[in-house]
């Protein structure tokens, strides 16, 4: 049987009884998640939290700072995909995706990746600020770059001239 969270936490020595006691009566009188509000009353990080939460439901950890992220595998999932489920494709191997989600129990979103992608989907666990970041990084990085390729090939094109206005011997106006 796995453990609360709460006393995961206190076995780890990350909070004591007394800060659980605490966030548990702020729990009970407001509603939210325990981890949350461990967060909001500085009695743990982010980290902390998904790290013990990895711990708890035995999925890996990992930190997407200094990881390098596939962008074949960003270009898998749609931006609102990611954006809706939390989540940012790594790698692809195969028909093998690997995501990092904030919350890798929702079976929803994985069943929804694998719909989408035509892969199956393998899920690793990181903060939700390391899933952000890389999200607004990753695909605002794709959005410019089509979007300066989509200028240049504009650009480049061959303009056609209307027999009207190149007999007149000005340009359109545009």
């Amino acid at each position: 049987m796995k453990k609360q969270l709460g006393q995961l936490l206190i076995e780890k020595k990350i909070i004591t009884q007394v800060q659980l006691d605490e966030a548990l009566k702020s729990q009970k009188e407001k509603g939210g998640l325990l981890g949350q509000i461990l967060i909001e009353l500085n009695f743990i990080s982010e980290e902390n939290l998904v790290m013990s939460l990895a711990d708890q439901y035995g999925f890996p950890y990992l930190p997407l700072s200094n990881y390098d992220i596939n962008i074949e595998a960003i270009k898998l999932v749609p931006e609102n995909v990611a954006r809706q489920y939390f989540l940012i494709p790594i790698d692809k191997i195969g028909n093998v995706l690997t995501v990092v989600m904030s919350d890798p129990l929702n079976d929803f979103a994985i069943k929804d990746l694998e719909y989408i992608t035509n892969c199956k989907v393998t899920a690793f666990v990181s903060t939700a600020s390391d899933i952000k970041d890389a999200i607004n990084r990753l695909y605002g990085s794709i959005v410019s770059r089509e979007e300066d390729i989509a200028k240049l090939n504009f650009s480049n094109a061959p303009r056609q001239v209307d027999e009207e206005n190149s007999q007149g011997g000005t340009a359109p106006e545009e």
